[in-house]
């Protein structure tokens, strides 16, 4: 059995509203198969700050660093427990964590938007509430190692056309979407497939499913069928997303 990515959540006790956010957010992070490290679950009155800082940082797989104007603030002056992490973060004694593990996600925007120390480095917007599930999606990608795309091996065909170019993996939302549907319609005399029953059997978030299946329309290879409230009832497949289909391999003549 794989052991869980053990990863490390640093913040700044900007508030009671922030403290409970990064509670949800680590225990979310729990809940979708990472051993997540914070000190709400794991510090104790009476335990020593320095050492739990010390020792989980240099024993995780992954620090997210959850960037507000204050962490920002106190990481740069060096202040409170978030200038000990930087201290640590930035000591050449930290060797069991390389450099690009070190996440910044950003809760809170300000310029700069992450800490000095982390300005090179890419981020993770967590800003907007409305696309927290998009966001979190990205972020699970890396920690448990399973992007969107890999790096295609060099082909053979120097003329492949570019509309057909694209890689792909099961991980792709879009792929997962388009492999469902062609099972569904298998099965189906129909030529279109009930939203509700896809979102059921493609086992997404339901607004990671929405945000999928908008690229997927965006793309022309699904469209949308709508009853009379606007809502969308069916999806079909175009001749666009039939070739995606033959391409791809999902389906043969």
């Amino acid at each position: 059995m794989i052991e869980p990515p053990r990863v490390f959540v640093s913040y700044s006790h900007d508030s009671a509203e922030h403290k409970c956010w990064v509670l949800d957010f680590a225990t979310t992070l729990r809940n979708r198969g990472v051993d997540a490290i914070l000190d709400q679950w794991d510090l104790r009155p009476g335990d020593d700050l320095g050492h739990f800082m010390e020792t989980n940082l240099a024993s995780c797989d992954f620090a997210v660093m959850v960037c507000t104007r204050n962490y920002v603030q106190k990481a740069n002056a060096g202040t409170g427990g978030v200038g000990y992490e930087k201290m640590i973060m930035s000591a050449a004694s930290l060797t069991s964590i390389s450099d690009n593990r070190v996440i910044p996600i950003i809760r809170e925007k300000g310029e700069p938007a992450t800490p000095t120390f982390l300005k090179s480095k890419l981020y993770v917007d967590f800003s907007e509430d409305s696309e927290m599930e998009f966001a979190l999606d990205e972020l699970l990608r890396t920690l448990l190692d399973a992007p969107l795309y890999e790096k295609p091996e060099i082909g053979k065909d120097p003329f492949r056309p570019l509309q057909h170019s694209r890689p792909d993996r099961a991980a792709d939302g879009v792929h997962s979407i388009m492999v469902a549907v062609a099972k569904m319609l298998e099965k189906s005399a129909n030529e279109y497939v009930s939203y509700i029953d896809l979102l059921t059997v493609t086992k997404f978030h339901k607004f990671t499913f929405e945000r999928y299946l908008r690229v997927a329309f965006d793309e022309g290879l699904l469209f949308p069928n709508y009853n009379g409230a606007g809502q969308i009832r069916t999806v079909s497949v175009t001749d666009s997303g039939e070739q995606y289909l033959y391409d791809r391999g999902i389906i043969s003549l």
